[in-house]
């Protein structure tokens, strides 16, 4: 399945996507520190889509994604890692993962949007959800803090 240009745009300016209830952080097993979340978003055109986050206590990293069920990534920003472009331009630790028909989401550029640290994940959240254009009905928890390992 392919999505165009098009389509993508129509998709995120489709102000009816939704989130609704609470979200919680959980331990994401395969890449402790982080913890993790996937939210199910609807909308009135019944895309299949939902967002996962990642954010990495220790290395300060922070990752919300957009997924479509038939494609996988279409949309995402990315803070605390580094990205360069398929053509060799580098992007820099903060930067956000649009859709092209040539790249699909392998492409990112620096968003002047997002103002928040990655120390901030529900700032962060807030601003991702105001620019994809999807209403929370609920709130993003604050992750859990770092638990110290017993010696």
């Amino acid at each position: 399945m392919g999505l165009t240009k098009t389509e993508f745009d129509a998709l995120l300016e489709d102000a009816t996507k939704r989130i609704d209830g609470d979200i919680h952080w959980s331990d994401d097993e395969d890449h402790s520190p982080a913890v993790v979340f996937r939210a199910e978003v609807s909308s009135q055109a019944g895309y299949p889509l939902f967002v996962s986050g990642s954010f990495n206590r220790l290395a300060l990293t922070l990752s919300y994604v957009l997924i479509h069920r038939g494609i996988w990534r279409i949309y995402g920003l990315d803070l605390g890692k580094d990205h360069h472009n398929p053509e060799c331009t580098y992007v820099g630790e903060k930067h956000k993962h649009s859709w092209s028909e040539l790249y699909r989401d392998k492409e990112a550029y620096v968003p002047r949007d997002i103002t928040a640290l990655p120390t901030e994940p529900v700032r962060v959240w807030e601003q991702f959800c105001a620019e994809a254009r999807i209403t929370h009905a609920g709130v993003l928890h604050d992750p859990p803090p770092v638990q110290e390992e017993l010696l």
